[in-house]
């Protein structure tokens, strides 16, 4: 084995903990692999010399570039439309319905559904990037700090920052996958039959629906029980009759991809907490639709 082939085994081994650390940091599966792969090019060029730690510094380049793909989100991120909230649905990771992909286990490590990756678009980039090193990866702040370009106490106070804004995070969500299914089946029969009371029974009062449909497209947030009631109707009328929904499993929880004329029109995110229906995420966005891997449904 040459020193190249050596070079690219070893990063090989650190590779799906880095591509893990990329999507916490950016919700982007295309976005995380293009960190991973700065990585890659960097270690390529520089070699390991001198590196007493491969993976601590591996994480820490994936963390700088993050940070600046975060902060430069940020810098060109348009105004909302008039009467719109905006909403960004993060990347969802697709895996059939009977069970995660072995290749999306080190992704989904420590339940990072679609909800926690919401509450951490809310956060700075810097708190973003300490909260996660710090209480996902355990990198101490030591380490953290010359990445923000603070010290290790203001490092901390990042993470503490966002630890706060993430404890009001939803509920934690329900793990009983049957009961996840009966209550999305409701939420679909109920809405392809315009059954708006039906609606309401399965829905927390205090529900949130995200959809996201890119720059194409109005995204919005909708706060509670009956406009999101109102606006799952809408969804469906949307569709037509040609509207298929697929089972699927969406960052863990019971979700469905969505079909129209046999092309692919959304993917839905469910979170189910205290028996209701608790936050409902949509990706409509062509684009980012047409990146996602959906190779893992065979059919």
């Amino acid at each position: 084995m040459d020193e190249n082939d050596w070079l690219a085994q070893r990063f090989e081994e650190h590779r799906a903990r880095l591509r893990a650390v990329a999507y916490r940091m950016l919700g982007s599966l295309g976005e995380a692999d293009d960190a991973v792969q700065e990585a890659w090019l960097r270690l390529d060029r520089s070699g390991i010399g001198g590196v007493e730690n491969l993976g601590g510094w591996l994480t820490t380049v994936v963390a700088r570039v993050c940070l600046n793909m975060l902060r430069s989100r940020r810098s060109r991120r348009e105004e909302p439309l008039e009467g719109f909230q905006p909403a960004r649905v993060p990347d969802p990771i697709v895996s059939r319905e009977s069970g995660i992909d072995p290749e999306h286990e080190a992704l989904l490590a420590d339940s990072v559904g679609l909800a926690l990756l919401v509450v951490l678009e809310m956060l700075t980039p810097a708190e973003r990037l300490a909260f996660v090193l710090h209480d996902t990866f355990a990198v101490p702040f030591e380490e953290i700090a010359p990445i923000v370009g603070r010290s290790p106490a203001a490092a901390r106070q990042l993470a503490s920052r966002a630890r706060r804004r993430v404890r009001w995070a939803p509920a934690v969500p329900d793990v009983d996958l049957a009961r996840q299914r009966e209550l999305v089946d409701a939420f679909l029969a109920a809405s392809r039959g315009g059954d708006f009371g039906a609606l309401l029974e399965v829905l927390d009062p205090d529900v949130v629906l995200r959809e996201d449909y890119g720059a194409a497209g109005a995204s919005r947030k909708v706060d509670g029980a009956a406009a999101v009631a109102d606006q799952a109707l809408t969804f469906s009328r949307l569709g037509g009759p040609d509207l298929l929904a697929r089972p699927a499993l969406v960052n863990g929880a019971v979700g469905r991809v969505v079909f129209r004329d046999g092309r692919l029109f959304a993917v839905m995110g469910f979170t189910v907490a205290g028996g209701k229906i608790v936050e409902i995420d949509i990706l409509a966005d062509p684009e980012r639709l047409r990146r996602l891997d959906l190779s893992v449904l065979d059919d």
